[in-house]
């Protein structure tokens, strides 16, 4: 089959994107973490449905942040192609994780290429439901994003609904996968599933897979290491 037009509007690196309505990110285990109890810089595997690998995502290092505020650390996770060229970067501030305070809330920047913003993640407060809007790069809202009522750690599949800026139809889904009892006992190492209409922005996509890292380190590493 011919390979379909790039979009005029997308960025380079992005383009296997454009053709795909599923991806999964899987989580290394990290053995020095188990054994010391050090927080250490995650590291992910972006796959299609198909299993074959489209991206890395490398979180720099920062030793005294890990340390000193574990999962509630800023970060910035950069994103490599199969050459090893950087097409993404995401970026979360210092900001307050308690849902007490409805302010200087959980916010996320996508670049890609690296230093031009393509849209941002920003948590919306409420006082039960974990919700977030994807914003484009002009900050205008796209999407919402709504979680489950419940501690996330308390069912072992666990799915954030995509929603229409209405919140009346789902276009999406960002699910945290059981992965066995082994590695949900001895690691904070998680599995997604994150699916999007085919058709859908490619910037979108994009931010809607930082969204996955950004619900991965306020939901499910948090309350992993409360269990440590």
């Amino acid at each position: 089959m011919p390979m379909p037009a790039q979009p005029a509007d997308c960025p380079p690196g992005l383009e296997y994107l454009t053709q795909i309505d599923q991806i999964l990110v899987h989580q290394s285990v990290n053995i020095l973490e188990i054994f010391t109890g050090w927080e250490m810089s995650n590291v992910y595997t972006v796959k299609d449905r198909m299993g074959q690998k489209v991206f890395v995502a490398i979180e720099e290092d920062n030793i005294l942040s890990m340390q000193a505020c574990g999962p509630a650390r800023p970060f910035t996770i950069h994103l490599y192609d199969n050459m090893g060229k950087e097409v993404l970067t995401l970026t979360r501030p210092l900001r307050c994780t308690s849902c007490c305070f409805p302010c200087c809330l959980q916010e996320l920047e996508v670049q890609s290429p690296p230093g031009t913003p393509i849209g941002y993640v920003v948590q919306n407060w409420h006082p039960i439901l974990p919700k977030f809007t994807i914003l484009n790069e002009w900050r205008n809202p796209q999407l919402k994003i709504k979680g489950p009522f419940c501690n996330c750690q308390c069912i072992p599949d666990v799915t954030f609904e995509v929603k229409s800026l209405d919140e009346h139809s789902v276009v999406g889904h960002i699910s945290r996968q059981w992965s066995g009892i082994i590695q949900e006992v001895l690691t904070d190492a998680n599995n997604f599933g994150i699916s999007f209409p085919v058709d859908l922005d490619v910037k979108i996509k994009a931010v809607m897979m930082g969204a996955c890292f950004l619900i991965d380190f306020m939901f499910f590493e948090k309350n992993k290491k409360k269990d440590d």
